[in-house]
């Protein structure tokens, strides 16, 4: 007697497997990209003397990247939302290809600022990708992919860390940026052949002064937030750049509300939902970059400290890398629960598990062990949150806006990690041991950032509180939306 074939058993219809197709291949692009944000991270103590500059003129080589992505970000989303999301991906994708080559050549510090800064150009990917999936995926696959695309941002930086350290160790450093250009352009034959071009533009003119002054303003902010601490934060050249961040984002703003077709609507992002969703956007970036900048550290101090591990830059990223695997696996987690309570829900509870994993963390860092778990609950709470993030801006916003929103909110945890950078400098500054002859971070120092992240994670959770309480389906947003095309 034939057994009678199950659901489960039936092949995927073309469209399904299309849907796959698309998801799988956008998410790689993401992580990709995400990925060479840490490939630099193993080299940092190195390149003083591999490019014969200062600890300080190297510096420049993360920084740089910073810089460009914050500028790229919102503008490339516009862009994406008036020529077409798939163009835009394509483009920020061979930005990358190119930028690693040319780090992949250089030996010089200049050449491979620019390099960075090229690399930086790309940081777009993620929220392209995020609108891609809202123009073209069924509504019941969106929540699940917009999840993983989303916290594909964590995943590539979590797991490109072991990956770079390998070949740090290894191999000539260069081989690093190689491999950030082989990845690029595996993405860009991807998209290619399996990402369709998306139906839905908005339209219109650029907005050149609006870029150039958003790109300004952000680039005088982040300097401060990066550099204030090594130059002084009440130098002259601090105090110069703080103010005309001020003055520049004001005139900007001013600019965006007087003409007809802004590069950002600032009417839409003052939206509650929006505003909000930005806000813990933020913070959550400094939630998730704190653990990045106390765990590399306290498994490579000596253990004559007491408290420094003596691990390698393997081990560190061996440790790191099961938090960007739960935050993969927390995506259809994420999506489930934002389908059954809303995403203001998901949002909360990631919050909630983000400082208990903290929390966990200021008494928790005797050995590896006790990293991994604390680094995975961390992972964990991310992976929720970020899932729902782009749920709550897409339900918010006109479709025709959806590149642009999604990239203002991924501006957003940006400015987060680089507010936690400068944060956790200043802390281990000032707490600090004398270690032999050198000064290292205090104990202490490190438990005060974990509490700090513990009090960021619970900051978003009072944000999300305010979030309206009924949320839109994105699926009904997205259902009116192709109905009008």
């Amino acid at each position: 007697m034939r057994a009678t074939p199950t659901k489960a058993d039936e092949p995927a219809a073309p469209g399904e497997e299309r849907s796959n197709l698309v998801v799988l291949v956008l998410a790689f692009a993401g992580i990709s990209v995400a990925m060479t944000q840490t490939t630099v991270i193993p080299l940092v103590p190195m390149l003083p003397g591999l490019l014969h500059a200062s600890a300080a003129d190297t510096a420049w080589a993360v920084t740089a990247t910073l810089l460009a992505g914050a500028v790229a970000t919102p503008v490339v989303g516009r862009l994406g939302d008036m020529y077409g999301k798939r163009r835009m991906l394509l483009v920020s994708l061979v930005m990358l290809i190119v930028g690693s080559v040319v780090c992949g050549l250089s030996g010089s510090l200049p050449v491979i600022v620019v390099g960075r800064i090229l690399q930086g150009l790309s940081s777009g990917v993620i929220a392209l990708g995020i609108s891609i999936m809202r123009d073209e995926l069924p509504t019941d696959r969106l929540g699940s992919a917009t999840s993983l695309m989303s916290a594909s941002l964590g995943v590539g930086g979590a797991l490109g860390l072991p990956a770079a350290a390998f070949l740090a160790e290894r191999t000539d450093w260069h081989v690093l940026f190689w491999s950030s250009a082989a990845l690029g352009a595996l993405a860009v034959v991807l998209v290619v052949t399996f990402v369709p071009e998306s139906p839905v533009r908005s339209g219109g003119r650029f907005d050149p002064l609006g870029a150039l002054g958003l790109s300004a303003g952000l680039i005088c902010l982040l300097l401060v937030v990066s550099k204030g601490a090594a130059w002084g934060w009440g130098s002259s050249t601090t105090l110069v750049l703080a103010t005309s961040a001020a003055v520049v984002f004001g005139v900007w703003g001013w600019w965006e509300l007087r003409i007809a077709e802004p590069l950002v609507d600032l009417r839409t992002i003052t939206r509650r939902q929006v505003l909000l969703t930005n806000i813990a956007s933020a913070v959550f970036g400094f939630a998730m970059f704190a653990q990045s900048l106390v765990f590399p550290q306290v498994l490579q101090l000596p253990t004559g400290t007491s408290y420094g591990l003596g691990q390698t830059m393997l081990a560190v990223g061996i440790v790191m890398a099961p938090s960007g695997l739960v935050m993969m696996a927390m995506s259809p987690v994420s999506a489930r629960i934002s389908k059954a309570k809303g995403p203001k829900v998901t949002l909360m509870i990631g919050a909630v598990v983000v400082a208990a994993g903290y929390g966990l963390g200021v008494v928790f860092m005797a050995s590896l062990w006790q990293l991994i778990i604390v680094s995975s609950i961390i992972g964990a709470g991310i992976g929720l949150a970020y899932g729902a993030m782009p749920a709550l801006i897409m339900a918010a916003v006109p479709v025709s806006e959806t590149a642009a929103a999604n990239s203002l909110n991924t501006l957003m945890r940006s400015i987060g990690t680089s507010v936690s950078s400068a944060v956790a400098g200043a802390v281990l500054a000032q707490l600090t041991i004398d270690f032999g002859s050198a000064t290292v971070p205090s104990q202490t120092g490190f438990q005060v950032i974990m509490g700090i992240g513990c009090l960021a994670a619970l900051a978003a959770l009072s944000v999300a509180a305010f979030l309206p309480a009924k949320d839109k389906p994105v699926g009904a947003v997205l259902v009116a939306a192709r109905a009008s095309r």
